[in-house]
């Protein structure tokens, strides 16, 4: 199983010099991939300019977006050829990972209909991909789409338009109890091969884990009331918890997992190399 690597897009108070130092760092350490979450109604940086920031610091390291939001880009020929910009410009390193999202206010602030969002997210995966096949929208670039939710329509959208799917937070267990949806939804797509199987968590290393914990992840999950504590509580705080994450997800058959910081400290990077031996 690959590992890979948040950048701190998404931690309150990042700094734009964190996110650069932070993508250098991770390729260094020889992480698979540098993820990226999306949100609109919080201090983050947007997650196709941050990935664009690192491309410009990094020659190898892989490119996700875990997930972006595509709905809240209605422009679907600007979102293919921001995602086509950011994928030629990293010499094909982007993997676009894409679902609804379900934040209220996001679509809100957006003025895009929050109950319409699934119906918009399947017109969209339709022309993406004839736009970047096609001839209007350049560069020429074709990102590979990873979808994400544990809705069923998530595992149809992944065998229909994807190269595999990601659970955005969860267990092992939960993991394990979505291949055969997934399975069962490539097969009856008439997909050949395996589709791609990733995951992703949290984690917060060094004296002061469980405050960046607590504050960060706390922070940013708020809007879930008591449930963000419980996330702050998951998040791996010591090197044994770190390898056991990455272990059990790897016996439930990940091919990739990604752990996301609760600090942007870029320092945060060789104590996740460390844990993880």
């Amino acid at each position: 199983m690959e590992v890979g690597i948040g950048l701190p897009n998404a931690v309150r108070g990042v700094q734009g010099r964190e996110i650069v130092t932070w993508a250098r760092e991770a390729e260094q350490a020889g992480f698979s991939s540098l993820g990226t979450i999306d949100r609109i109604v919080y201090e983050n940086y947007e997650p196709l300019t941050a990935l664009a920031a690192a491309a410009a610091v990094t020659e190898r390291i892989g490119l996700l977006t875990s997930i972006l939001i595509a709905p809240l880009r209605s422009n679907t020929p600007l979102l293919a050829k921001q995602a086509a910009s950011v994928d030629g410009l990293s010499g094909g390193r982007l993997v676009l990972g894409l679902a609804p999202g379900g934040r209220e206010d996001d679509y809100a602030v957006s003025g895009i209909d929050f109950h319409a969002r699934g119906e918009l997210f399947d017109r969209q995966l339709d022309e993406l991909r004839g736009l970047w096949d096609g001839d209007e929208v350049g560069p020429k670039a074709a990102p590979t789409v990873i979808l994400g939710g544990t809705a069923d329509a998530a595992f149809r959208r992944a065998a229909t338009h994807g190269a595999g799917w990601m659970l955005g937070g969860g267990t092992p267990d939960m993991f394990k109890e979505a291949m055969p949806k997934l399975d069962a939804a490539w097969r009856e797509a008439g997909r050949e091969g395996e589709p791609r199987r990733m995951a992703l968590g949290y984690y917060s290393l060094g004296p002061d884990a469980e405050k960046s914990a607590n504050e960060g992840l706390g922070h940013y999950y708020a809007w879930l009331g008591d449930y963000a504590q419980q996330i702050a509580d998951s998040a791996a705080k010591d090197a044994d918890t770190v390898k056991q994450y990455a272990a059990a997800f790897e016996e439930a058959g990940a091919d990739e997992f990604v752990f996301f910081p609760a600090s942007s400290d870029p320092a945060q990077v060789g104590l996740l190399r460390e844990a993880l031996g």
